[in-house]
């Protein structure tokens, strides 16, 4: 199995049902739920970013890497009537329903077609995590350096007490040989059980979580801020606000 066979099939529409998640399972489509509130929570950061670069220029040209609208449900109120282009990039192009969304179809690892900061920011959710290698993820940080003079980019903290795809409790500092024959055994979280070793470890090896020290690595000229819940890590945020 390859990092890129990886990462093209986490990003695949479709992909999750194919990796075992439960689309009945869908806590992000609940506004009430607390991941959609933890969501809008962070999304004060990006706000400031969009804020900033209105306030400069009047409107702001905003990349999403393996974004969805869905995402955006959580600043609908917000983006009414801002003069923004939300850019969708996944490896197979989205449906759109229209504006301020525009859908293009791209590789978070080689986003050859955008020139050079031809995006005023730069935007990735929970993205990073599951694009394969270090390799792969070195490649991704490029892009987004190079795409925007803002960016804000969120995955998972690696010392949250709870890996957040299979929701179990230090599920991610198992050894790959054990957690591939749980899940062979029976679902965890968003994903089912899979039916063989080759799916368990595609679905285990698509969820790589990092800690702070690598996400600095990763984005040497960004803030790195933690999120935190009840004192315990959750998540962590790479920004640059120029």
């Amino acid at each position: 199995m390859t990092d890129a066979s990886i990462a093209e099939t986490v990003a695949r529409p479709g992909a999750l049902a194919q990796l075992g998640f439960r689309p009945s399972d869908r806590p992000y489509e609940n506004t009430r739920s607390l991941p959609f509130r933890f969501r809008q929570g962070r999304f004060r950061h990006v706000r400031a970013l969009i804020d900033t670069v209105i306030a400069e220029k009047g409107s702001a040209r905003i990349i999403d890497i393996g974004g969805t609208e869905q995402y955006w449900a959580i600043a609908r109120d917000y983006l009414a009537g801002k003069p923004v282009e939300i850019h969708l990039v996944n490896l197979e192009k989205a449906d759109v329903a229209g504006a301020p969304f525009l859908a293009h179809a791209g590789d978070a690892t080689r986003l050859g077609e955008f020139d050079d900061m031809s995006f005023d920011i730069v935007h990735s959710n929970s993205v990073i995590e599951h694009v394969g290698s270090w390799a792969n993820m070195m490649a991704m940080a490029d892009n987004v350096r190079r795409l925007a003079p803002r960016y804000y980019v969120q995955t998972p903290d690696f010392w949250s007490p709870v890996e957040p795809h299979f929701r179990a409790f230090g599920w991610h500092w198992l050894p790959e040989q054990v957690r591939a024959r749980r899940l062979m055994r029976r679902g965890y979280g968003f994903r089912g059980r899979a039916s063989s070793m080759d799916e368990a470890m595609r679905s285990i090896q698509g969820c790589a979580l990092i800690d702070r020290r690598q996400l600095a690595a990763l984005f040497p000229d960004a803030r790195i801020l933690a999120e935190r819940v009840l004192g315990l890590p959750k998540s962590l945020m790479a920004i640059r606000d120029r």
